[in-house]
């Protein structure tokens, strides 16, 4: 199937590692020109090399913390200047850090609600006036399963990646009409570091092992494994296409199975 992606411009948040590089790679590898970012700048100098090598000028790598809402801004200013428009952002960031609800503090919600909420609309109300001039435009976040059901220990998730997909339904409904389509994934359990760094402080913890831990994870999950990042990748490939023309509003679980909700 032809996605029609072939030199769309993409901006793909949060993507040197993990499922934000599999989103990345997964739009190159349709053809599209794709704006990479991430906090780590020897990350960034490798990434930049070794896309740059296979996919040519197709692909843009930056060191962006995408909490400092102006330097986010900017970026997605000069990105426009490169690629001449942007017809694709993906919403994505690190996530908040485990917390207890218990344990929620002021402050930590200050810190969290940049890093989960502030960031990601301060980037749709930048390229938004950009892809409803053009009548053209595909908005894609990846949030959480959180968002269905909440995790143990991840208050800040929880509360929210939630808060942040009312605010997206809401805008898919005021920007239907000029072409964008807003959509977002309540992502399960991929096989990433993050996800290895969670099972590691659940060990801590608990007292068990990795590997118990894992194992726990893996026995509620109907399809029995993790999924796998170019899985992921696919997904968002599709949803910024033109085939998924009819397509926005939607909260998507992409989990195996995980997620017990009927809707």
């Amino acid at each position: 199937m032809d996605l029609c992606l072939t030199d769309k411009a993409c901006v793909v948040l949060a993507s040197t590692r993990g499922l934000g590089l599999a989103a990345a790679e997964a739009l190159l590898a349709e053809g599209a020109r794709v704006a990479l970012s991430g906090r780590d700048e020897a990350r960034v100098a490798a990434l930049r090399a070794r896309l740059g090598g296979r996919f040519g000028d197709r692909a843009r790598v930056d060191r962006l913390d995408v909490t400092d809402l102006g330097a986010l801004s900017r970026y997605l200013e000069s990105v426009r200047a490169t690629f001449g428009s942007v017809d694709v952002l993906v919403v994505n960031s690190g996530g908040p850090p485990p917390v207890a609800a218990a344990e929620l503090d002021a402050e930590a919600l200050a810190r969290g609600l940049d890093s989960t909420f502030g960031y990601a609309t301060q980037a749709i109300h930048t390229v938004l006036p950009w892809m409803r001039a053009r009548r053209f435009g595909r908005i894609v976040a990846m949030t959480s399963l959180a968002v269905r059901q909440p995790i143990a220990g991840l208050a800040l998730s929880n509360a929210l990646r939630a808060g942040l997909t009312g605010y997206l339904k809401t805008l898919a409904a005021e920007v239907a009409a000029d072409g964008v389509l807003v959509n977002s994934i309540c992502t399960g359990m991929f096989d990433t570091d993050r996800l290895r760094e969670l099972f590691e402080k659940r060990a801590a913890k608990s007292g068990r092992t990795v590997d118990e831990e894992r194992a726990r994870t893996l026995a509620e999950i109907p399809l029995g494994r993790l999924g796998r990042p170019e899985e992921y990748g696919a997904l968002v490939a599709f949803l910024a296409s033109e085939r998924a023309a009819y397509l926005t509003g939607v909260a998507l679980a992409y989990d195996g199975g995980a997620s017990r909700a009927l809707l």
